[in-house]
């Protein structure tokens, strides 16, 4: 396995980069825009395939680096179900997984910091974002941050994990780089209470200063999106009733871009042929799934998502191969359900 801990000096914050080997797919947790440039030379150096790049809360401390990786790489951008983001790739729920080759993360939803907050388990490791740290946990005092939750979630899913699971915080202020959920059960003194009662005491009578790029770090993440606008603009786009119109009439051909396991738990629209976009590329080129229906059929192949923003590179993508009867799904299955589109389980 490949596993990288990058620091950010100014925010004091821990960025990770994982992939099960050199040469194939990575995925980012808790990415800052000012590092962008380094993380791209060391996906380029390890010859590494950046397909998915997870926050786990909206950060008050620095502007994610979310947005540039999605525009710089095209990969898929992730956040809890809970966020307020205007538009990620995909969001997540507690228990879901985060899966690229070789590499699978578990989805806990731990809200306190922030009522939006994630930690993700990996085996014998678990990436604690702004929930745990090493000797500390996150303040609770704004972004809907809760202390008597965010002890629920420490206490009663975060120390359930075995005793040996190494805890990678999202930031440290002392240098520390890793713990153990043994040694933060043993040693954090904030863990060392007898009751919520005592927890929410202890952490509403922090008094902390607000951090100092707050002002401007939460409404910038809060707007990190792609905008489908330009698409439509081009005349690329459709909206759910077109596409309700079109398939009324067997005028187009639905290409779905999510991941089985989006497709599992969300349904899917009735026709759909699954082509995952984390293989788009080899899809489209000569002798893919993509280039050969195109080939086939005179229809216009609409794609669609979860949200519409993979779905709208994708279109671009298309274009550029060559397939100008491309389309997409504005706004994605999220869309589609709020204009009662039908939804059926994967075939």
């Amino acid at each position: 396995m490949i596993f990288r801990q990058l620091f950010d000096e100014k925010s004091y914050s821990y960025t990770y980069l994982i992939a099960s080997r050199i040469g194939g797919e990575a995925l980012i947790i808790d990415s800052v825009l000012d590092k962008v440039d380094r993380y791209l030379q060391l996906l380029d150096e390890l010859d590494l395939t950046l397909v998915k790049a997870v926050d786990t809360h909206v950060h008050a401390d620095h502007i994610t680096g979310l947005g540039a990786l999605r525009d710089r790489t095209k990969c898929i951008t992730i956040m809890g179900a809970q966020s307020g983001v205007d538009v990620v790739s995909m969001r997540v729920s507690d228990g879901e997984t985060i899966d690229i080759e070789g590499v699978s993360l578990r989805c806990i939803h731990t809200p306190g910091h922030t009522s939006d907050s994630y930690c993700f388990f990996m085996g014998d490791r678990v990436f604690t974002g702004d929930t745990l740290f090493i000797r500390g946990t996150g303040r609770t005092d704004f972004q809907n941050g809760d202390p008597g939750e965010q002890y629920e979630s420490i206490f009663n899913k975060l120390l359930t994990l075995p005793d040996e699971t190494l805890v990678y915080p999202g930031h440290d202020y002392k240098g520390d780089t890793v713990s153990t959920i043994a040694e933060e059960r043993a040693h954090n003194p904030r863990l060392q209470v007898g009751s919520i009662g005592e927890y929410v005491e202890l952490m509403n009578g922090l008094n902390l200063a607000n951090p100092k790029m707050m002002d401007v770090a939460v409404p910038a993440n809060l707007k990190i999106g792609l905008s489908q606008d330009e698409i439509e603009a081009r005349g690329w786009s459709l909206t759910s009733q077109d596409v309700k119109t079109a398939m009324g009439a067997d005028a187009l051909l639905l290409i779905d871009l999510r991941d089985r396991g989006e497709r599992e738990r969300h349904g899917e629209i009735p026709g759909s042929i699954h082509a995952p976009y984390t293989d788009l590329t080899e899809n489209l080129g000569p002798g893919g799934l993509l280039h050969g229906l195109a080939a086939a059929s005179d229809k216009p192949v609409v794609f669609y998502c979860a949200y519409g923003e993979r779905s709208a590179m994708a279109v671009q993508a298309a274009r550029e191969s060559g397939m100008e009867t491309a389309r997409h799904l504005r706004g994605g299955v999220d869309s589609w359900c709020k204009e009662n589109g039908a939804i059926k389980a994967p075939s």
